[in-house]
């Protein structure tokens, strides 16, 4: 994690409009409010992001292995190509998300929000699914 650059929780909020590449590795974000945040291409591997507030976030390409977003909100994020490999999403809203070509390998899902997200060509190896609500969900095989 840049330290530098982000010191504290705050300062990451602070920066949510460009936060594209940035090294958020091992990072405590719990509850952060990052809402429309442009976080395409960031680092976030292991970071703790429970009950965080992703609404409307960018995401795209993200490496979020073995990330912890147990109950985050995830509405209408854009997750497009993002690295969920061991992610922790149980209970996560990821209503009207884009998952497209996202991996989600062996990634926590129990009781996740999936409506009407978009799993085209997801990778859902391994994902534990158990009471996923998967209600018009698009790109699984029928």
């Amino acid at each position: 994690m840049d330290k530098e650059r982000f010191p504290n929780k705050k300062a990451v909020e602070g920066q949510k409009a460009d936060l594209t590449d940035a090294n958020l590795s091992s990072a405590n974000l719990t509850s952060s409010i990052l809402t429309d945040a442009n976080l395409s291409g960031a680092n976030l591997t292991g970071a703790d992001l429970i009950d965080a507030n992703l609404t409307g976030a960018d995401l795209r390409y993200a490496n979020l292995t073995n990330a912890n977003l147990t109950s985050a909100n995830l509405t209408s994020a854009n997750l497009t190509g993002a690295d969920l490999t061991g992610a922790d999403l149980r209970y996560a809203d990821l209503t009207n998300a884009s998952l497209i070509d996202a991996n989600l390998t062996r990634a926590y899902l129990t009781d996740a929000n999936l409506t009407r997200a978009d799993l085209t060509n997801a990778n859902l190896t391994g994902a534990d699914l158990t009471e996923a609500d998967l209600t018009e969900a698009m790109g699984l095989d029928k």
